[in-house]
C-alpha cells in the first residue's frame, strides 16, 4: 500500500546549506541554524582538527528528538539527553529520485551532489545526544585525519535484557558519565570503524601519536602496516582493547575507497553487511552515504528474494541482518552468539524500521500492507509488527536480481550457470550484456530471460541458490580477515577478545535452554 508512509514521504529542501542544520522532531525534520551549535560545541573541546570538527556538524542531519515518545526511544533507561525545543515540524522524508541507483557517481566530493537534498537520512539513528558526544570526543582524540566514522555493536546499541558479568569501572577506567548512563553500568567495549583517505598516512600519524594502540606489528613502521591493512582479508586493520578517553575501544582502519568498493558492489560484504544493521555514524561523507544506500537498497533486494509473497517486518529485517552471517566463519567456530540475528531485530526494530521503510516505500514491487503504518507513532512503536507483500512477477522480479551488487551478482550468475547447464559461449554473451563497468555504455539495468528464469525458480531451490553465492562472498574474506587478528592485535588480545565471543555464545544458549 504505497502512500501508506505519509510521514516518511514528505519533502525536504536546503538543508545541505552550510549554514544549515537538519533536526529530528519525531520522524519530521526541521531546519536550524548551525552557530549557535558551532560555538557550544568549539568552546567544550581542546582536541581534534578544526575540519574534523566542521565535518561533525555538517554531515549529521539528525540530533535529536524533541517529543517525549521519540526520546524514550532514542536513548537508553535512566539517560538524561538534551532535546531540542518543541516547533512545528517541516516536511519529511521525500522520495527518491526515480532510478537514482542506474549510474550512480561514487566519484562525487560534495553532499549536494547527491540524488536529493535530504538522501541518506534514513541513515542516521538517533541515539542520547550526551552519548553521541561522548563518542564524537573520543575520535577528536585521533590526530590522524577521520574521514567517516561509525559506532556499532552492543556497547551501542543494545541487543538483550541480560546484564553483563562486567561493569563499566571495571572494563572503563574513566569513562563519560554519558557512557556509564546509556550501558547501565555494564561494562561493554565500544566498536569504531574510521575510514580514512591514505592509509599509510593514517597509520604514520597513528603510530607517532598512539604507538601502544599497536601490537608489535608496530615496529613494521606505516608501510608495512598499511600493506597488511590493504591486502590481507576484508581490508580493515583493527585495533582492540584500546582505552581512549577513559573508555575501552575497538577501532577498525579502513580506505574509503575499499569501503565505498565493497558497499556498492559486495566484494567482501565486511563492512556492508555491518552498515546493514542500525549504526551510529558520526562523521559523513558524500561518497559513502551514496554506496551505503545502494547497499542498504541490495539488502532489501536480496532479502526479497529470500521470502514468500506475504511477511512481516520481523522477517523482512531478520533476513537482511542474517545475510552477513551466511559463511562468516564465527557463526561455525562458536564465536559468536547464535541468537545474534534474533537479538539485534528484537531490540531493534524501530531502528531498522527508519533505515528500510524510506527504502520500501521507493521499491515498486513491494509495500506494507498494515492499517498501523499510517499512524505517526507507529516508527517508533517496538511492539508494531507491520505486514508487507512483494509483487512476484518474474519480469518485476528479474529487474530485482539484475540491479544486485556486481560482485555478488556474479556469483549467483555463476550457480545458474552450474544449475541450468548454460554453455560457456552462450554464458559470456549474457555476461557482456549485463557488464557494468564500461562508463560509455549507459543503459537502463532491466532483467532479460535469464534473470527472470533465476527471479521465478522454485522458492527453496532459489534460497538455496542465494545463499551459496552469499557464502560465496563472505566466507574467505572473514576467515583471513581473522586470520589476521594475531599479529594485528596480537595473541593476548586475541585470546581476550575470543574467550569474550565464545561466552557470549554460551551465555547465548543457556538463555535459549532455560
Amino acid at each position: 500500500m504505497k502512500g501508506s508512509l505519509a510521514p516518511l514521504s514528505r519533502h525536504i529542501e536546503a538543508v545541505h546549506n552550510q549554514s544549515l542544520l537538519l533536526v529530528r522532531i519525531g520522524w519530521h525534520y526541521r531546519i536550524t541554524p548551525l552557530s549557535s551549535l558551532y560555538k557550544q560545541r568549539f568552546a567544550s573541546s581542546s582536541s581534534g582538527s578544526s575540519s574534523d570538527r566542521t565535518n561533525d556538524f555538517s554531515n549529521d542531519h539528525i540530533l535529536s528528538s524533541s517529543s517525549s515518545r521519540s526520546g524514550s526511544s532514542s536513548s537508553s533507561k535512566g539517560s538524561k539527553g538534551s532535546t531540542i525545543p518543541s516547533q512545528k515540524p517541516a516536511k519529511g522524508p521525500g522520495p527518491l529520485p526515480p532510478d537514482w541507483d542506474e549510474n550512480p557517481d561514487l566519484n562525487i566530493s560534495a553532499f549536494s551532489e547527491l540524488p536529493s537534498s535530504n538522501f541518506g537520512v534514513n541513515q542516521h539513528m538517533l541515539i542520547n545526544n550526551e552519548f553521541k558526544e561522548a563518542l564524537r570526543q573520543i575520535l577528536w582524540q585521533f590526530r590522524a585525519p577521520i574521514r567517516y566514522a561509525f559506532a556499532y555493536g552492543s556497547g551501542v546499541f543494545p541487543q538483550s535484557d541480560s546484564k553483563s558479568t562486567t561493569s563499566s569501572a571495571a572494563l572503563h577506567p574513566h569513562p563519560s558519565p554519558a557512557i556509564s548512563t546509556v550501558q547501565q553500568g555494564e561494562g561493554k567495549m565500544i566498536d569504531f570503524i574510521f575510514g580514512v583517505s591514505y592509509t599509510q598516512h593514517w597509520h604514520s600519524l597513528n603510530l607517532h601519536q598512539h604507538r601502544d594502540h599497536y601490537s608489535s606489528a608496530g615496529y613494521l613502521r606505516s608501510y608495512l602496516v598499511s600493506r597488511i591493512q590493504d591486502n590481507w582479508g576484508a581490508g580493515v586493520y583493527f585495533n582492540p582493547f584500546v582505552t581512549v578517553n577513559g573508555t575501552l575501544i575497538k577501532y577498525g582502519v579502513v580506505n574509503l575507497d575499499t569501503l565505498c568498493r565493497d558497499l556498492s558492489i559486495w566484494d567482501t560484504m565486511y563492512l556492508a553487511g555491518r552498515l546493514q544493521k542500525p549504526v551510529k555514524i558520526l562523521r559523513d561523507d558524500p561518497r559513502v552515504r551514496l554506496a551505503n544506500q545502494i547497499n542498504l537498497l541490495s539488502a532489501v533486494r536480496t532479502a526479497l528474494l529470500l521470502l514468500p509473497p506475504k511477511f512481516s517486518e520481523n522477517e523482512l529485517y531478520s533476513a537482511i541482518a542474517g545475510l552477513s552471517y551466511m559463511g562468516d566463519p564465527r557463526m561455525s567456530f562458536g564465536a559468536e552468539n547464535q541468537n545474534k540475528v534474533q537479538n539485534l531485530v528484537k531490540y531493534q526494530l524501530p531502528n531498522f524500521r527508519r533505515l528500510y521503510a524510506p527504502l520500501i516505500e521507493n521499491l515498486p514491487n513491494v509495500s506494507f500492507t498494515d492499517a498501523r503504518c499510517t499512524s505517526p507513532d507507529w516508527i517508533d512503536d517496538p511492539s508494531a509488527n507491520a505486514n508487507l507483500a512483494q509483487d512476484m512477477d518474474p519480469r518485476k522480479r528479474g529487474n530485482m536480481v539484475r540491479r544486485l551488487p556486481k560482485s555478488f551478482r556474479s556469483k549467483l550468475y555463476f550457480q545458474y550457470q552450474s544449475k541450468l547447464q548454460i554453455p560457456q559461449i552462450e554464458f559470456n554473451k549474457m555476461l557482456e550484456e549485463t557488464n557494468d563497468a564500461d562508463p560509455t555504455r549507459v543503459r537502463k539495468q532491466q532483467g532479460g530471460a535469464f534473470e527472470q528464469r533465476i527471479a521465478g525458480d522454485e522458492q527453496q531451490a532459489l534460497t538455496e541458490q542465494v545463499s551459496a553465492a552469499l557464502r560465496s562472498t563472505i566466507k574467505w574474506p572473514s576467515y583471513s580477515q581473522s586470520l589476521k587478528g594475531p599479529i594485528t592485535a596480537g595473541i593476548s588480545k586475541s585470546s581476550r577478545y575470543l574467550r569474550e565471543k565464545w561466552q557470549k555464545n554460551r551465555e547465548g544458549k543457556s538463555k535459549v535452554a532455560s
